[in-house]
């Protein structure tokens, strides 16, 4: 299985955590949308963000240390598409600058919104306009 997926995190409260190279963020409250890609094994990826019990590697798993995923919208595919979803919700949404993307030239992968409708739109339609069908995990 590949392909991209985002996850749709709650933060309970305003914070700071320490995000690996990146150092302490202050992060408020409110609903987060994470852009990742699994080219080899995207179940497996989307399976381990899920657990509790993991190494501190990316720069999600510090701050899923403090949030929570609501719901993971995955698509199948052979492309990586996780760049041009991210820079399709960057037209919307507050990006975490340098978050989740030392690997590409976006500036992060990780959203943020107060309104969790407006996130699941946006999140919904751009997988539709990369060419990716969103499932629901």
């Amino acid at each position: 299985m590949q392909g991209s997926y985002v996850l749709v995190i709650k933060l309970f409260e305003n914070c700071k955590i320490e995000i690996g190279s990146i150092g302490v963020v202050n992060f408020e409250k409110g609903w987060y949308a994470y852009v990742g890609s699994g080219l080899n094994y995207l179940d497996k990826r989307i399976q381990r963000h899920l657990r509790d019990e993991k190494n501190l590697h990316w720069h999600i798993d510090y701050f899923l240390s403090k949030g929570e995923i609501e719901e993971v919208l995955y698509g199948e595919g052979e492309k990586r598409k996780e760049c041009d979803i991210a820079n399709l919700l960057a037209e919307d949404f507050s990006v975490i600058e340098g978050f989740g993307s030392s690997d590409c030239k976006c500036e992060g992968h990780l959203f943020y919104s107060e309104d969790i409708s407006k996130l699941r739109n946006k999140i919904t339609s751009s997988f539709r306009t990369v060419g990716l069908k969103p499932e629901r995990w």
